[in-house]
């Protein structure tokens, strides 16, 4: 280690504040209704209390790590707020990489929740029709993608173990919702449905399509 060592954490006023400003605009946009729904949303909040308890609390990720980072990476402050970052230690406590990995998360995160936003409005405006233009005409679970996308960018702005370790069983626990859901949609709409189930992807459209998908209108009116 180098320098003066700044501790950064204890901050769990900050945690638990962030913690209930992310769900709250999660929740806002994916509203959860049967079980299956409650308990993929307790996953999301898992995460969330995961993340922002080591982001501001206690540096568990680091500090265990500490003892093998510390030989091979001198940077390594584990209570400091930038040479306690994963990222930034790895590549030698570059100001560089930290502007790099925050950016990234940052526009991950923005992508995924312009998802979320754009997606509510379009179910919230169809009044339980059948959604399949706009955002849906490109994947057929486009608040599921922006989902996602908010938790590739937490993982990659903030990566500790557990949130490392959780992100797939909440990843799969919506993969899972989303089977549910199709279901149910493939009984109250027929063919219809089958159809566009046909003709568009599940979470994620060709690469060449992301441009239209991140930036196509959002309609009043929908296909039913």
């Amino acid at each position: 280690m180098h320098g003066e060592t700044e501790y950064a954490y204890g901050m769990w006023v900050v945690a638990a504040f962030n913690i209930g400003i992310f769900l709250f605009f999660i929740l806002s946009f994916i509203k959860p209704r049967g079980g299956d729904e409650w308990r993929s949303m307790g996953a999301v909040a898992a995460f969330l209390v995961a993340l922002f308890s080591e982001m501001y609390g206690f540096p568990l990720t680091i500090y265990l790590l500490t003892g093998w980072l510390g030989d091979a990476y001198p940077v390594l402050q584990p209570f400091n707020h930038k040479f306690g970052h994963l990222w930034v230690v790895l590549f030698g406590g570059s100001t560089l990489a930290w502007v790099i990995v925050m950016s990234l998360s940052l526009v991950l995160m923005l992508m995924g929740y312009m998802l979320l936003s754009r997606g509510w409005m379009q179910i919230h405006a169809a009044h339980g029709g059948l959604v399949s233009d706009g955002i849906y005409a490109y994947a057929r679970h486009p608040q599921y993608t922006g989902l996602f996308l908010v938790i590739i960018g937490f993982l990659v702005q903030w990566p500790t173990l557990l949130t490392v370790l959780m992100a797939p069983v909440l990843l799969y626990a919506y993969v899972h919702l989303a089977r549910v859901e199709e279901r149910r949609a493939k009984e109250e709409f027929g063919e219809a449905y089958n159809e566009y189930v046909r003709k568009t992807p599940a979470f994620f459209p060709p690469f060449n399509q992301w441009k239209a998908f991140l930036t196509v209108e959002v309609k009043s009116e929908h296909a039913r």
